[in-house]
């Protein structure tokens, strides 16, 4: 996995002798690094003896250009300190050219001139040596402040609102910090003091681990402790897939670059989302993907039985091996990742239809393990004949299927994952269409489901300690009936990200049992009011949906049924949700009330969760 290590000093790798370029990738982040980040790398150099360690950073094995006698190397991991570094040697050739005058010919050949060659390279005065990426004008920027500073030999107009950008202002910093360390100086006193900084960075230690591929070096990622940011699995798969476009189609760059974006546009911002899109996007289609890989081993899968965080980059990296591989990757993952964005609701031609209903219903069910399988029967739904009424009731069938799931975790984890992968690759083995199609997802979801005793046993437990999220999507689901369009949607939240409206425990789940609640659920007996506290305040009888949790909390039952808000609108149990239907008529809470609701509660969760009333 890794070709070699190294601990060069900064003076090795931007050696005045050998011709080494390092090449941050077209596509790569952009350069983010701040004042902060600018400071800090300053003052660990200056501050420290000579040698100081900067940490290290990944290259993929250099490819050798003998024409120009150069060795390239493509930067994966360490872009922001290896930019930084030669911002911090260009400001310090700035501050020492600006005594000239003052420098003789030996000093200006020993150290004043190898400090510009480290920059721009001896042989070919228009070339830099740290070749920055293109986003937000970064090697533009690069570029003008070589030109102009440093003597690089391109022509170039200044480009527009240069100041405002990082490069400059990282620049500008280290400019100025030269400046104060040299003000009470003249002549050759500055130049000496900047030339000893100049040392002290060319003598810092750099460890630069050179590897063979994209994949090597994202496994490296998680054992690495750089200051920079590592790039994710996504950026890598970018970077490889726009590298390999560009070997194929360099005029057109630009554009495969758009559609990328398109993709991630169709995925969103988070980043756990995306990785895993790209994931399950193998895991639907694997059989059909590994086709082209079966070799005489007689493996069926050489790329893998799934995509994990480990191997992910491998998978895509042997799919873009072939010539026009990246170009198929590149088509397929533009159009999957539009129907995924349907399935997560980011894309919703129809918000209204049934479907996105469902689709959203089964996200707060937190049933994201089986979007692998929607995501195949999207794909195939023309070929497996599958009407968006028959999708629609599908996803309601997922919906029940993870309620269940998450409640008794039956199937397990673990098995999620092939669970969906087998439904898929078994529907196409068997030629399974329409309502046949349909009726074997049920029977396999059905088969491997929680029993209906063992689904009820859970509910009429403390079903809020167990998993407090699925309680309160239960509870949602029971009380939306009962919606009406003045009140605040059940699944909003307020700028903060929480909910709008929260679970309430109706008889408190704090330690210290109010007084009040001891002597009506207990007659004040405070052992027997705990008992009650410890089996019955995490059920199902026990709690409701409130927006006003907070203010409630142990109040007086008959306080927290009546409360109204400083408009006269009632904040407590009469807030008009059917959940408390029960809340609202009595002046009391015991335990046996409790059991009651708990009951009820149950018998409607298994009504609104049963398999059998899913009929294709």
């Amino acid at each position: 996995m890794i070709n070699s290590v190294e601990d060069p000093t900064v003076a090795n790798i931007l050696s005045t002798d050998m011709l080494k370029i390092y090449d941050i990738p077209r596509y790569q982040r952009e350069y983010t690094w701040n004042q902060r980040d600018w400071a800090n790398l300053y003052d660990d150099i200056t501050q420290n003896d000579a040698g100081y360690f900067l940490g290290s950073f990944i290259v993929v094995n250099g490819t050798v250009n003998s024409k120009m006698d150069t060795i390239h190397y493509e930067v994966i991991d360490g872009q922001q300190r290896l930019t930084t570094l030669s911002l911090l040697l260009a400001a310090i050739y700035a501050r020492v050219m600006e005594h000239k005058d003052s420098i003789d010919d030996d000093l200006m050949l020993d150290d004043v001139r190898p400090l510009r060659n480290r920059l721009i390279l001896k042989s070919d005065k228009s070339r830099t040596r740290v070749i920055p990426q293109v986003q937000n004008h970064n090697l533009e920027d690069y570029r003008w402040i070589l030109k102009e500073h440093i003597g690089l030999d391109v022509v170039m107009q200044k480009p527009k609102f240069l100041g405002l950008r990082k490069m400059s202002k990282a620049f500008n910093y280290f400019y100025d910090r030269l400046g104060e360390e040299v003000e009470d100086g003249s002549g050759i006193e500055c130049v000496h003091a900047l030339l000893d900084i100049c040392k002290l960075v060319c003598s810092a230690v750099v460890v630069q681990i050179t590897v063979d591929s994209h994949a090597d070096a994202y496994t490296l990622f998680a054992s690495l402790n750089n200051r920079g940011v590592p790039l994710s699995a996504v950026d890598l798969i970018k970077n490889m897939l726009l590298g390999k476009v560009a070997g194929v189609d360099d005029g057109r760059l630009d554009y495969y670059f758009e559609r990328w974006q398109e993709v991630l546009r169709n995925l969103g911002d988070d980043y756990k989302t995306q990785e895993r899109f790209f994931r399950q996007n193998y895991d639907a289609f694997r059989r059909e993907v590994n086709k082209p890989f079966i070799g005489e081993s007689g493996s069926q899968l050489p790329l893998g039985s799934v995509a994990t965080r480990s191997n992910l980059l491998k998978i895509y990296e042997k799919r873009m091996e072939a010539d026009d591989g990246a170009l198929k990757v590149l088509d397929e993952l533009t159009e999957n990742s539009a129907l995924y964005s349907k399935i997560i609701g980011l894309d919703q031609e129809s918000p209204d239809s049934e479907l996105s209903h469902q689709l959203l219903e089964l996200s707060r069910a937190q049933g994201v393990a089986s979007y692998l399988m929607l995501l195949f029967l999207f794909k195939k739904q023309d070929q497996l004949e599958l009407k968006d009424e028959t999708l629609a009731l599908l996803v309601k069938l997922l919906v029940c299927f993870f309620v269940r799931r998450n409640l008794t975790d039956t199937p397990p984890t673990r098995d999620l994952e092939r669970l969906f992968i087998s439904i898929c690759e078994s529907l196409e083995s068997e030629g399974l269409k329409g309502i046949a199609a349909a009726e074997y997802i049920k029977k396999r979801l059905v088969d491997v489901s929680a029993s209906d005793a063992s689904f009820k046993e859970r509910l009429e437990g403390p079903i809020y300690d167990v998993n407090p999220d699925m309680t309160r999507y239960i509870l949602t689901v029971i009380a939306s009936p009962s919606v009406t369009k003045e009140m605040k949607p059940l699944w909003d939240r307020y700028d903060s990200g929480n909910y709008v409206w929260t679970i309430e425990h109706i008889f408190p789940q704090g330690k210290n049992i109010p007084d009040e609640w001891v002597k009506m659920v207990a007659d004040g007996d405070v052992s027997r009011a705990i008992e009650v506290q410890e089996k019955q305040v995490h059920t199902l009888g026990n709690l409701t949906i409130t927006g006003y949790n907070s203010k409630l909390s142990n109040m007086p039952f008959v306080t927290k049924r009546d409360r109204k808000d400083a408009n006269g609108a009632n904040v407590g149990y009469r807030n008009g949700l059917n959940l408390n239907d029960e809340l609202v008529n009595t002046d009391t809470w015991t335990s046996e009330q409790i059991q009651e609701r708990t009951d009820k509660l149950v018998g409607l969760t298994l009504k609104a969760f049963d398999f059998d009333e899913i009929e294709f």
